[in-house]
């Protein structure tokens, strides 16, 4: 067995892990320190990075709750990074290198999420099998709606009628670069008004994201006579859009203002090459653990289900 190092990130090591994730096999823009890092005040880091002698062949995203590792709670996906040429021998030879290292960190507990394989287009379900095999445990399943656009749309007629009569409303789509109107005018009243709840970045944090990652966070607005009734935020790798948030006005329900824009970028991101559209989980706090309206509405649209799984790993 090769022996891998593993030292956890220090801000010196910014460069270097940025320069990585540009190059992984299965990254995303999420990886980057300028994303994980927008929120650190809420998460103590406890990020990897693993070395062959001198040369970085994987990172982990993570963070430290006592001694419980998580990878990295404040991303919607997580799981172990790396690079492109590794082999799957290698990739379990890494795996056990960081668990020798959370073992020698008296670290209790690692909670571990997949990145959806959706995502990867060259595979990267190898990570779930390894750590089947040293005792990991499925610890919760959601359900993650998605439409693969390699394939013929099959948007229920239901939809299409509708989205046929909308087309005929004066309704205007606008790729918008600023996001205040939709944070202030749509999303955060109305998820204080049907929740009580707020969005998970605050205006200040997604704009500062914005900034940063200009081509992968896009906000795309409807606009009905020249009032906004309802928008959708983006986060887009180079193979998926996920719609990261979505919400309309009482008035942009009225007028389905949501279906007509989702499906105008269902449309607009096939024609574009785009493999995916990920329009997110369905998993509720009840009895049956899905929210059944979410589930109809987005198999109407033409997701279908596909898994996002979490292990949970015990040391002591």
């Amino acid at each position: 067995m090769k022996n891998y190092s593993v030292k956890p990130y220090q801000e010196s090591d910014y460069a270097n892990w940025n320069a990585f994730i540009g190059q992984a096999k299965n990254a995303t823009f999420l990886f980057h320190r300028d994303f994980m890092e927008y929120h650190k005040d809420r998460f103590e880091d406890f990020s990897l990075m693993v070395f062959d002698s001198e040369k970085l062949v994987a990172v982990l995203p993570a963070n430290k709750v006592g001694d419980i590792v998580h990878s990295h709670q404040g991303l919607t996906y997580g799981g172990l990074v790396y690079s492109p040429k590794l082999n799957g021998e290698k990739v379990e030879e890494i795996l056990d290198s960081i668990l020798s290292f959370f073992k020698e960190n008296e670290v209790q507990s690692f909670f571990f999420k997949s990145i959806p394989l959706f995502y990867t287009s060259k595979g990267n379900a190898e990570i779930d099998f390894f750590l089947f095999k040293r005792g990991a445990f499925l610890d919760k399943k959601e359900m993650n709606l998605g439409i693969n656009l390699a394939m013929p749309l099959t948007i229920s007629k239901g939809k299409l009628k509708h989205f046929r009569k909308i087309e005929e409303l004066d309704l205007e789509m606008v790729e918008e670069q600023h996001l205040e109107s939709f944070w202030e005018l749509v999303l955060e009243p109305r998820l204080l008004e049907k929740y009580n709840a707020k969005p998970v970045h605050t205006l200040q944090e997604i704009t500062l994201l914005k900034e940063k990652f200009p081509e992968n966070i896009k906000q795309f607005s409807v606009y009905f006579d020249d009032v906004i009734i309802a928008g959708i935020t983006l986060f887009e790798t180079e193979t998926v859009v996920k719609s990261q948030y979505g919400a309309t006005t009482k008035k942009g329900e009225e007028l389905r203002a949501l279906d007509f824009l989702f499906i105008n970028l269902i449309q607009k991101f096939k024609s574009e090459g785009k493999l995916f559209f990920d329009m997110g989980i369905v998993n509720e706090d009840n009895e049956k653990g899905y929210h059944a309206g979410l589930l109809k509405q987005k198999e109407e649209l033409g997701c279908s289900v596909y898994s996002q799984d979490f292990y949970k790993m015990n040391f002591i």
